[in-house]
């Protein structure tokens, strides 16, 4: 398992039906970040509590608010326009790589605000995903299977 949380996000994101099912539950308001945290806090067996669960999502929510939503939506509004104009596509594209930077800087922020938080001999990753993966993530039972059979394996 990769010790950082990014190296361990990009693995993870990168396994069959996982993107898939993190883009369903970020539809349904799950922070994907945070989901992605969730299973490296939980494979790491740090426990989850409440005040750390609340710090992780306190860390994450400005910064999602105020820098990824906003790339994401722009680059969203332009994908129709993008198919018939190549410099749109281009200028897509780059809000594309600057919403993916943005997500780096934010699980790194989380990495360096959970990874003094002790490790324990089991796996927490079922607390962790109850407690960061919002509240209408769980209405997605194929994605939140499909999830935690990607973020399990070794």
């Amino acid at each position: 398992m990769p010790s950082d949380l990014w190296s361990f996000a990009c693995d993870r994101y990168a396994r069959p039906g996982v993107e898939s099912a993190c883009l369903q539950l970020q539809a349904q308001g799950a922070d994907v970040c945070l989901l992605l945290t969730a299973g490296w806090l939980g494979r790491r067996g740090v426990a989850c509590t409440p005040e750390r669960a609340e710090a992780l999502q306190q860390q994450a929510r400005t910064w999602q608010q105020e820098v990824i939503v906003p790339l994401r939506e722009q680059r969203q509004r332009w994908r129709q326009a993008a198919q018939q104009d190549a410099r749109l596509q281009e200028l897509r594209e780059t809000l594309k790589q600057l919403e993916l930077q943005a997500e780096r800087y934010l699980l790194e922020r989380l990495q360096q605000l959970s990874e003094h938080w002790p490790t324990t001999q089991s796996e927490t990753l079922d607390d962790w995903l109850n407690a960061l993966g919002g509240p209408q993530a769980a209405q997605l039972e194929d994605a939140q299977r499909q999830l935690r059979r990607a973020l399990h394996e070794a």
